[in-house]
């Protein structure tokens, strides 16, 4: 049975919403149950003359398994800031990819960086939780998300003062993402009906964007050749956490990804 305002993709993301379903319907709802603090600014911090890295923190993946034993949350945000990360990422899902909001929490407390929820947000109490843990920026899937609910949740994000990083992977999907006129747009280059990389897609649909409107590639991102490539494209940052909490030297990883100068 389809969920108001859910769109079925017949990808694994269809799998993943079903249990968000069931997560969201046993959150309590209070518009004003946030924790009161100023939220730093993600967009500024991804405006810089290199090409900016939001570094994630990433237990595991339903395609890939756990990516790094022991994981150590609070280890990684040091690093990643401390490296030269401009903002950092959390994966809070925890049924798919063992992630936590604690692991948003204790990050928050120890880095100066803004810092992304990474989940799947289909709810509007799922930005009050952003908000109680501690997070800056909030993600939107738009394939996940109908048009009605896509706009629901942008303008909720506002009310509560996060930034949102729209996230497409088609064209269609680029069409949608721009009726909202938005800052900040996520172009995941992988196929999720194959989980196949096409560093292509950014170039695509990077033409598609006019030239405020900020691009971050992601998936599929190892080395400086590629970030040069997305830059070239267009894209102006870069999402990346598998290549760097499987990279034997996750510093150096974080410093190459995030040394490549905007063209």
């Amino acid at each position: 049975m389809k969920t108001l305002g859910i769109n079925q993709t017949g990808t694994i993301l269809d799998r993943i919403v079903t249990r968000k379903v069931e997560e969201v319907e046993d959150l309590p709802f209070s518009r004003n149950d946030y924790a009161d603090y100023t939220p730093r600014d993600f967009l500024s911090a991804l405006r810089r003359d290199t090409v900016a890295l939001i570094a994630e923190i990433k237990h595991a993946s339903p395609s890939q398994g756990v990516l790094i034993e022991p994981f150590d949350p609070i280890l990684l945000g040091t690093i990643y800031a401390q490296s030269g990360a401009s903002a950092i990422s959390v994966l809070t899902d925890k049924d798919f990819f063992q992630g936590s909001l604690d692991d948003l929490r204790t990050v928050r407390n120890v880095v100066d960086v803004p810092i992304l929820r990474k989940d799947f947000i289909i709810d509007v109490r799922q930005m009050i939780e952003a908000r109680a843990a501690g997070a800056d920026a909030v993600l939107l899937i738009v394939a996940i998300l109908d048009d009605g609910l896509l706009r629901e949740l942008y303008n909720a994000s506002s009310q509560y003062s996060l930034t949102t990083l729209i996230e497409v992977h088609t064209e269609a999907e680029m069409e949608r993402a721009l009726r909202l006129d938005p800052p900040l747009i996520g172009i995941n280059n992988r196929d999720l009906h194959t989980f196949k990389v096409d560093m292509d897609v950014t170039k695509r649909l990077a033409k598609m964007a006019p030239k405020d409107v900020m691009l971050v590639a992601e998936s599929g991102i190892y080395t400086a050749e590629h970030v040069k490539q997305l830059a070239e494209s267009g894209a102006r940052a870069i999402l990346v956490g598998e290549s760097i909490v499987k990279s034997g030297n996750i510093g150096e990883q974080v410093r190459t990804l995030s040394g490549i100068r905007v063209p």
